[in-house]
C-alpha cells in the first residue's frame, strides 16, 4: 500500500501545476528580451500646450555666441566656434489656436520639404543639365527668372535658426539652417517682393564688402539655375512647396559673434522671395556642395544639437568642434556621385524592442547609379523610410504595443494611440543600426509624438515610394549630430547638448 503524500509535498506539486498552467506558450515572452523605454506623456502634452502660448516678445532672443577662440579671422581650419540655435516656434508667436492645427501645418510643410529633396535628387539621377533648367535669355529682368509658381505655404519651411552678421559694418540676422541646401542667401533691398522678417532687410549699398559675382566666375557656373544681366550673375532657388528666392549673386563678409568674419562668401541677394522662412532673413546652406557655408569655411567638421521643437530652449551649431568621443555612436558618412549636397549615412538595419526587424538590406543601400540610401537632414522633420522598410518597422512596433489603445490615423501618421489619462507608458525601444556595428537607441519622445492636446500620440515615421530615405529632425532631437567631414564619419551622441 502506497504511503500518503504529505501536505507540504502536495502543496508543492499544486503550485508547480498552477505555474505551468498560467504560463502557456502564447503568454511566454519572446526568446529575446524586449528592451523598452519610458514615454513621459504628461511632459510631452505640457510642452505641446506651452508652445501655443509662447510669446517671443516676452523673452528676448539671445544674441550671444559661445566662442572658443579670440582670433579675428576664420581662415584657419582649426578654428572652432559655436552659434546658438533656436527652434521655429520660438522666433514668432504662432497663429494656431490649437496644437493639432500646429502639427498639421508642420506636417504640410514637411511633406513639401521632402518632395523638394526627392525631386532634386531625381533631376540629378536623370542627368538633367543646368542648361535645361536655366532661362535661355542672356539679358533679362529678375522677375523673368521666376518660373510660374504658386506658394502653398504662407508660413515657410525653416525649422531651426541661428544668428550671424552679414556685411561691413556687420548687421545681425536670423538665418535658417539647412543641411539639404548649398546656397546661402538673404533678402535684400530694394525688395520687389519680400516676406516679413524679424530684422531689417539687408541693404547691400550700405556694406563696403558687398561685391556682385560676374557671369564668367566659378561661383556663377556652380549654381544649378542662373542667368546673366549686365555682366552680373543672377541666381534662383526653388523649393518644393512653390516658394522661391531670386536676385543677384554676390560675395560678402559673414561674421560669427566675436570670432571674426569670413570674407568673400558667395550668397544670393534676394530681391524677389516668396513664401519662405517667415521671421528669418534667409538661409545658410550646410550641404556638401562647393557653394555651401561648410565648404566656404573649409570646415573639417560641424555638429548641431536640436532641442525639441516644442521647447523654448536653445541649442548650438558648432564648427570644427571637439573630435568624436568614445561614447559616440559612429557611422560611415558617404557621398552620392550624382549629387554632392546630401549627407548619406551607412545604415544596415533597424530594431524594435531590441529585436532586429526583417528589412531587405537593399532598402538602405546607396547603389552605383545614385539610387537608394538614407541621408541625415536637419530641415526634414519626420523620418521617411522606403515602404519595404517602413511597413515591417511599423508592424513590429504595433505588435509590441497591443496593450496601448489604438485610435485613428492623423495625416501621414498611420499608427496612433489614445494615451489620454496616462501619465507615462512603457514602449519598445526603436534603434538605428549602422554599418560598422554601432546602434543608436532613440528616446521614446523621438518616435511617439503628440498630435493634439487631448492625448493622441502617433508613431513618428512615414513611408515613401521614393528611393531616398531621410532621418529627420524629430528623431535627432536631444542628440549631438556630428558630421566629421575630414574622416568621412558621422557621430550621434545622446545628451551631449
Amino acid at each position: 500500500m502506497a504511503e500518503p503524500v504529505s501536505k507540504p509535498s502536495l502543496l508543492f506539486f499544486i503550485l508547480i501545476f498552477l505555474f505551468f498552467s498560467s504560463t502557456s506558450p502564447r503568454d511566454l515572452p519572446d526568446s529575446t528580451t524586449t528592451t523598452t523605454t519610458i514615454l513621459d506623456v504628461t511632459s510631452s502634452l505640457q510642452q505641446a500646450q506651452d508652445i501655443l502660448s509662447f510669446d517671443p516678445q516676452t523673452q528676448k532672443p539671445s544674441t550671444n555666441t559661445t566662442i572658443t577662440t579670440t582670433a579675428q579671422s576664420l581662415s584657419s581650419s582649426t578654428l572652432s566656434f559655436s552659434l546658438e540655435l533656436h527652434s521655429r516656434e520660438t522666433m514668432y508667436k504662432t497663429h494656431h489656436k490649437d496644437y493639432k492645427s500646429l502639427v498639421l501645418s508642420r506636417l504640410y510643410r514637411d511633406t513639401a520639404r521632402f518632395n523638394s529633396l526627392t525631386t532634386r535628387l531625381q533631376l540629378a539621377l536623370e542627368d538633367i543639365s543646368k542648361s535645361n533648367l536655366q532661362p535661355l535669355e542672356t539679358d533679362i529682368q529678375p522677375e523673368d527668372l521666376s518660373a510660374p509658381v504658386t506658394s502653398g505655404v504662407s508660413q515657410g519651411s525653416g525649422e531651426y535658426f541661428t544668428r550671424v552678421g552679414v556685411g561691413n559694418p556687420a548687421r545681425q540676422f536670423y538665418m535658417v539652417l539647412d543641411t539639404g541646401s548649398d546656397i546661402n542667401w538673404l533678402q535684400c533691398q530694394p525688395c520687389t517682393d519680400c516676406y516679413q522678417q524679424t530684422d531689417p532687410v539687408f541693404d547691400p549699398s550700405a556694406s563696403s564688402t558687398y561685391a556682385p559675382v560676374t557671369c564668367q566666375s566659378q561661383q556663377c557656373s556652380s549654381l544649378e539655375t542662373s542667368s546673366c544681366r549686365g555682366g552680373q550673375c543672377l541666381y534662383q532657388v526653388n523649393y518644393g512647396d512653390g516658394s522661391y528666392t531670386l536676385g543677384n549673386f554676390a560675395t560678402e563678409s559673414v561674421s560669427f559673434g566675436n570670432s571674426g568674419s569670413v570674407k568673400n562668401v558667395p550668397l544670393g541677394c534676394g530681391h524677389n522671395n516668396e513664401g519662405l522662412f517667415v521671421g528669418a532673413a534667409g538661409l545658410l546652406g550646410l550641404g556638401g556642395g562647393p557653394l555651401s557655408l561648410t565648404n566656404q569655411l573649409k570646415a573639417t567638421s560641424f555638429s548641431y544639437c536640436l532641442v525639441n521643437r516644442n521647447s523654448a530652449g536653445s541649442s548650438t551649431l558648432d564648427f570644427n568642434s571637439v573630435p568624436l568621443g568614445g561614447d559616440s555612436v559612429t557611422a560611415p558618412l558617404m557621398k552620392n556621385r550624382k549629387i554632392d549636397t546630401f549627407y548619406y549615412v551607412g545604415l544596415s538595419g533597424m530594431s524594435v524592442g531590441g529585436q532586429m526587424v526583417s528589412i531587405p538590406e537593399s532598402a538602405f543601400r546607396l547603389d552605383e547609379s545614385g539610387n537608394g540610401g538614407i541621408i541625415v537632414d536637419c530641415g526634414t522633420a519626420i523620418t521617411r523610410l522606403q515602404t519595404q522598410a517602413y511597413n515591417p518597422l511599423r508592424d513590429a512596433f504595433a505588435k509590441m504595443t497591443q496593450n496601448l489603445e489604438r485610435t485613428s490615423a492623423v495625416a501621414l501618421f498611420d499608427t496612433c494611440y489614445d494615451l489620454s489619462g496616462q501619465t507615462s507608458v512603457r514602449v519598445p525601444t526603436v534603434s538605428f543600426h549602422f554599418t560598422g556595428g554601432k546602434s543608436w537607441n532613440l528616446p521614446a519622445a523621438n518616435y511617439l509624438v503628440p498630435v493634439d492636446s487631448a492625448g493622441t500620440f502617433c508613431f513618428a515615421f512615414a513611408p515613401t515610394t521614393s528611393s531616398l530615405s531621410i532621418i529627420g529632425n524629430v528623431q535627432q532631437q536631444g542628440t549631438r549630430v556630428t558630421f566629421d567631414l575630414a574622416n568621412s564619419r558621422m557621430g550621434f551622441s545622446p545628451n551631449k547638448c
